[in-house]
């Protein structure tokens, strides 16, 4: 009898060591709460995650993991944000002012990604070529990373670019060059821009910049709706 109720003892305490929370099964040092989350920016301002648009007024931005228009099939997003930490959204305004004396623009197609949305996108597509791994987080849940691309400021179209957006195919890449030279040019011109205001390319997809340092800032799974109504 008692070696019967030590071995439910022992089951019990391993599967109680082996229980993981569903939205952090990996146990990454994630701010999921706005309580750790604004402890985090108290400790250094820097992580606070900004709305792009008021850092670059008049910012043109096509979120689509706010619709039903992207790979997963289904809205991820319930607002079509941006948002950054600061020191990479200053840089991208000054990117962005730089680009306006070419008559040129940035469209912001995703920024910060809660990791909620990284955990989903690994169930649809387990590829982690072009969706991050849920074991180490993305850049993106740093508020580090941008996906952009170019626009003309007089007419609001985009620059051709060798894919759309979210393409998982080798053509998407930087070292993928069987393309024509103009677009060719656009995607220079991107990297250009952003490599010259601190940003690296993220060789699968042209769209992809990470900023300087980004692994430095917090992971973070903090919604949209509780950075606006902070």
């Amino acid at each position: 009898m008692k070696r019967t109720f030590f071995l439910i003892t022992v089951i019990l305490l391993v599967t109680g060591c082996h229980q993981s929370d569903p939205k952090n099964p990996y146990n990454l040092p994630i701010a999921a709460t706005m309580e750790e989350y604004l402890v985090q920016v108290k400790e250094n301002p820097e992580t606070e995650l900004t709305d792009l648009e008021e850092i670059i007024p008049g910012i043109s931005l096509d979120i689509a993991y706010a619709t039903s228009d992207n790979f997963t099939g289904v809205p991820i997003y319930t607002s079509p944000k941006a948002f950054l930490c600061r020191p990479v959204a200053e840089a991208l305004a000054l990117a962005q002012d730089s680009l306006k004396k070419t008559g040129l623009g940035f469209k912001i197609l995703d920024a910060y990604r809660p990791y909620a949305a990284t955990l989903y996108f690994y169930e649809v597509y387990h590829d982690t070529t072009f969706v991050a791994s849920p074991r180490t987080g993305s850049i993106h849940n740093r508020g580090a990373a941008v996906d952009l691309t170019l626009i003309c400021l007089e007419t609001g179209n985009e620059l051709e670019m060798p894919t759309p957006f979210d393409s998982f195919s080798d053509t998407a890449s930087h070292a993928f060059n069987d393309i024509p030279e103009h677009i060719l040019k656009n995607r220079a011109t991107l990297r250009g821009i952003m490599e010259a205001f601190g940003f690296s390319i993220y060789e699968p997809e042209w769209w992809h910049y990470n900023y300087t340092n980004a692994r430095s800032y917090p992971l973070r799974d903090i919604s949209f709706e509780e950075l606006m109504n902070h």
